[in-house]
């Protein structure tokens, strides 16, 4: 491994470097503090080339918000946004994409339907999807549970769908073993306590980063410290987009909306963290 960080606080250019592992199993990481209670990991992959981006926040540090919203718009009229309008919008450090969605473009503030539940802030924004899994977050502790169980919102401060549990209890979960598509990834994770949140996106489609697949993204999320793991929207959708420190905000991976690399695309739910 080589380890390209060395200071306490990240700079610009750090945000850009990276650390170098020889497969997903092998990632021991090196969190480096965007914030009291959020850390930041830049890895690359040489196997098989994958460039990826992770945050690992402590649900229980003082002052830690965790923001949900059904696409841009307020309530449940949801319009497109892209996930960097969504962190500036609502003053996050950081945010990803999280639901699938019915309309794919570039331009936001079109009418979108979130295709899995959403939560904000104790409020239904959309409805379950009986079919997909979700990241459900309970004051300071997270859980992946299968929406169809979902009965109740109440004691749900925010929630999330997105596809399937990609890991349980430590293992990948059975369906990942034989899917071979490389595709960009957008994944959370939790720690078996529940207590810290892990979100990762993996970039695809481009010649230096292959693509994930749903096994080595919920490989990839137990190297970071999660027990359990979702597999979130991806494709062309996949954008973690963070607030630099001169208060710029951009995604730090390459979304490739419309197979264009560095076209971001305007999603439906987003979560977000804050301070």
């Amino acid at each position: 491994m080589l380890f390209l960080f060395s200071c306490a606080t990240l700079s610009f250019l750090e945000l850009d470097d990276f650390v170098i592992f020889a497969d997903v199993s092998a990632v021991t990481p090196e969190w480096y503090p965007l914030s009291a209670g959020v850390d930041y990991l830049h890895g690359r992959i040489e196997k098989t080339p994958l460039e990826f981006w992770a945050l690992r926040v402590d649900l229980s540090a003082p002052g830690m918000q965790i923001v949900v919203k059904g696409g841009g718009g307020a309530g449940k009229n949801t319009m497109s946004a892209k996930v960097s309008s969504f962190v500036r919008d609502n003053d996050l450090i950081a945010g990803i994409n999280a639901v699938p969605f019915d309309v794919s473009t570039a331009e936001e503030g079109r009418p979108i339907k979130n295709v899995g539940i959403v939560i904000s802030g104790g409020e239904l924004i959309a409805p379950a999807n009986p079919n997909y899994d979700a990241l459900v977050i309970c004051g300071a502790e997270a859980a992946i549970v299968r929406q169809a169980e979902i009965k109740s919102i109440e004691n749900i401060d925010n929630a999330v769908g997105g596809f399937h549990q990609i890991l349980k209890a430590g293992e990948p979960a059975s369906r990942t073993l034989n899917r071979e598509d490389r595709h960009p990834r957008s994944a959370a994770g939790v720690s078996s306590d529940g207590k810290c949140l892990y979100l990762l996106v993996i970039d695809g489609r481009r010649r230096d980063s292959a693509g994930g697949t749903e096994n080595e993204t919920a490989v990839l999320l137990r190297s970071l410290g999660s027990w359990d793991g979702i597999n979130l929207d991806g494709g062309g959708s996949s954008a973690l987009a963070l607030r630099y420190p001169d208060g710029k905000i951009r995604a730090v991976n390459n979304p490739v909306h419309g197979g264009i690399p560095g076209t971001e695309r305007a999603v439906a739910g987003c979560l977000g963290i804050n301070q």
